[in-house]
């Protein structure tokens, strides 16, 4: 039983276990079974927090309206049409090529849910 993860070594392994819990899928696995995948999964998850950290959000607004459609599994013209504008305005703003007005700004805001204080520091 592995009971903490904090070198790669004890990282592999547990993720060996996990794999192979994985590997039978949820409706074969046991309450224990179940128990244990969570309990090595947060193991898992702590050690990656510490080890790998992800980058906290993208560092252009562009990049963050794409990680939006990709989190909403929206392709451009389903963005645009959320966004009530035309799909070339919204390339353009995902090129770079133009800047969000305040109109933009409250639209990403309210229908991508991103965050005011982002869009302002980096509009």
């Amino acid at each position: 039983m592995i009971l903490t993860v904090e070198t790669q070594n004890e990282y592999s392994e547990a993720m060996e276990v996990i794999e192979t819990y994985l590997a039978k899928g949820s409706s074969n696995l046991t309450e224990p079974d179940l128990a244990e995948l969570q309990r090595l999964s947060l193991l898992v998850e702590r050690y990656e927090e510490e080890h790998y950290p992800m980058p906290v959000e993208p560092a252009t607004l562009p990049e963050m309206i794409r990680l939006r459609m990709f989190q909403e599994n929206l392709k451009q013209r389903d963005t645009a049409k959320v966004l009530g504008i035309t799909e070339t305005r919204l390339s353009e703003v995902l090129t770079g090529k133009r800047k969000v007005n305040m109109d933009l700004a409250k639209r990403l805001h309210d229908k991508l849910h991103i965050r005011a204080e982002y869009i302002l520091k980096t509009a």
